[in-house]
């Protein structure tokens, strides 16, 4: 039996860790990509995906799901499975049980039914962070990685090199310091750093054509670009995905998920297709751009996106919306 909680626990962390290790992920392609070649490359990134895949097997179904279509032994199990043998979970249990029952009280709403009044600031929170999480400008400096090194004159390993290796301790930083300070305090932390790291990546760019301190351009440009990726690394790669998976209720969450899903991926097509027309355009004003959109994002959290440490979902839900009450 203990193996099989071995690996049950290691199906439970690459879940649970699933979107936060996508920077260490981007890290290690771009150092292992930097000797062999592609073919090669996309060949080991098989595994971890098959990896991820055999800890689904060992992962118990989720308690809400299981008291909503009442099979109360297994909920309460499973519930115990993830708190702990020696935790009471009576209290627990009996808030989701009552959460569950006026739930199932209205009917199950649809994709349109999102956009009624009362999911109004849920909906604004989710999609504003999804927007938020693209329009910093991460797909234009993974994608294009490359191409930045060569107009900022730094050869391409080594600029590899010192972006992604930091973004490792980055991420498990932030796994440490997401339960202490909060998500809302670490997302501001995040999405700051990456306004300062565009800020300074445009600046490389205004000191090389007003030809003023060249020597210090690629120095300049390297700084921003890992203050950029290990701030994202921090808090805003994976915080949105945490949060939007705690502020919907159950009735909504899965038609929530499909919207937040839908307008990730357009943001990410978005940057991704527009990034070299505005780079083309002016590289400096590019990444003051990307920056611009992270200080608004910097006020966007501060005044819309909810706390939710130390609640219980059902708290969150109820706080957020008035169909409860």
């Amino acid at each position: 039996m203990w193996i099989l909680d071995i690996f049950y626990i290691m199906g439970w962390l690459a879940i649970y860790f699933a979107k936060a290790m996508i920077p260490v992920s981007v890290s290690v392609a771009y150092l292992i990509g930097s000797v062999i070649n592609w073919r090669a490359l996309a060949l080991i990134g098989a595994i971890p995906c098959l990896l991820l895949l055999f800890g689904l097997f060992f992962i118990p179904e989720s308690p809400r799901w299981l008291a909503k279509i009442g099979r109360e032994k297994e909920f309460e199990a499973a519930l115990q499975r993830l708190r702990g043998k020696n935790v009471n979970i009576s209290e627990e249990a009996a808030d989701i049980k009552d959460y569950t029952e006026n739930i199932q009280k209205i009917p199950e709403d649809k994709i349109l039914d999102l956009f009624q009044q009362k999911y109004s600031h849920l909906l604004i929170v989710a999609i504003g962070l999804m927007v938020l999480q693209q329009f910093g400008g991460l797909n234009g400096y993974a994608y294009y990685m490359n191409e930045i090194f060569e107009l900022a004159g730094v050869p391409s390993i080594t600029g590899f090199i010192v972006v992604s290796v930091p973004q490792i301790p980055a991420i498990a930083l932030g796994s440490i310091l997401i339960e202490k300070f909060g998500r809302r305090t670490l997302l501001m932390v995040s999405v700051t750093g990456e306004c300062l790291g565009c800020f300074l990546t445009g600046l490389s760019f205004v000191l090389q054509n007003l030809n003023w301190w060249m020597e210090a351009t690629p120095t300049l440009m390297l700084s921003g670009m890992v203050v950029f990726e290990v701030s994202y690394s921090l808090g805003i790669g994976s915080i949105p995905w945490i949060i939007i998976s705690e502020i919907f209720p159950i009735n909504i969450k899965g038609s929530a998920g499909s919207i937040c899903n839908a307008v990730n991926w357009f943001c990410t097509w978005l940057v991704s297709f527009t990034f070299n027309f505005l780079v083309e355009w002016s590289p400096a004003g590019t990444f003051f751009i990307y920056g611009s959109i992270s200080f608004l994002g910097v006020l966007f959290i501060a005044k819309l996106v909810p706390e939710t440490k130390g609640r219980t979902l059902e708290e969150i839900q109820a706080s957020l919306t008035h169909f409860l009450q």
